[in-house]
């Protein structure tokens, strides 16, 4: 009988050893920070997340800083567009001034604090809405962060930053049976991202099959433990979300995570 209840235990360690599952904080825990943020990311880390998810662009004078909009309209203080505006326009907006007075004066971080803050704490999941291949990889080798990072972006990025630094993880949108072929046989991603249209279980095992990870957005409506657990059940890997206490806490119970 003891024979058998260690068999058991052992099983049950594999299995969930073997389904073990990332936490990606989608902009930081952005439900109770402004977004994008250092407070938004440190609160990330302190619900035991994976990843951060931040959106880079450049400045008109080419400082790389996060902003998920082409403008700083809807998050901060100001009016314009990050490409348009520069570096020192952009540090005097107060990105925490819609979020409530404990965070009045909060800066828009540049990319280069991101990785301060990360670095042994977490990994970091670049959203690279305009940035070049150059600049991305450099930053991520300044901090020694090339295995710690996936790079989610258009192909001609995941092109450029696989032919300047093959060890950093691209992770290109799945999109289509026909279009993830193609992916895979091109760039032999080790991680591809999926969102809710395209988390298909024709597309899923196109994926599964070439041995690539699966990180799926579960945001919005889809935001939910139910949600959660059918992504997993189904193959994700990893698994984004708004609500990362949440998710880690459910992961865990699961025996899904750390």
């Amino acid at each position: 009988m003891r024979t058998i209840t260690i068999l058991l235990v052992m099983i049950t360690a594999a299995q969930a050893q073997e389904h073990r599952v990332v936490a990606i904080s989608h902009r930081g825990e952005h439900l109770h920070h402004p977004e994008n943020t250092l407070p938004a990311f440190r609160a990330a880390i302190d619900a035991g997340a994976d990843f951060i998810e931040v959106d880079v662009r450049t400045t008109s004078d080419g400082r790389l800083v996060l902003s998920h909009d082409a403008s700083v309209d809807r998050t901060t203080n100001g009016h314009g567009e990050v490409a348009r505006m520069t570096f020192e326009e952009i540090r005097k907006l107060d990105a925490g001034a819609k979020s409530g007075a404990e965070f009045a004066g909060t800066e828009i971080p540049t990319f280069e604090q991101v990785f301060e803050l990360a670095k042994g704490k977490i990994g970091v999941y670049i959203d690279a809405k305009s940035i070049s291949a150059k600049d991305l990889v450099e930053t991520v080798a300044k901090f020694g962060m090339d295995a710690h990072v996936v790079v989610y972006g258009g192909i001609g990025l995941h092109r450029e930053v696989r032919k300047l630094n093959p060890r950093i993880r691209i992770m290109p949108e799945a999109n289509s049976v026909e279009v993830v072929t193609r992916l895979i046989e091109e760039l032999t991603p080790r991680v591809i991202a999926f969102d809710a249209r395209d988390f298909r279980d024709e597309v899923i095992g196109v994926v599964k099959k070439a041995g690539a990870e699966i990180y799926v957005d579960r945001l919005g409506p889809a935001d939910t433990p139910e949600s959660w657990e059918d992504a997993v059940r189904r193959g994700a890997t990893g698994v984004q979300s708004d609500k990362p206490a949440e998710l880690v806490k459910f992961l865990r119970q699961k025996g899904w995570h750390k």
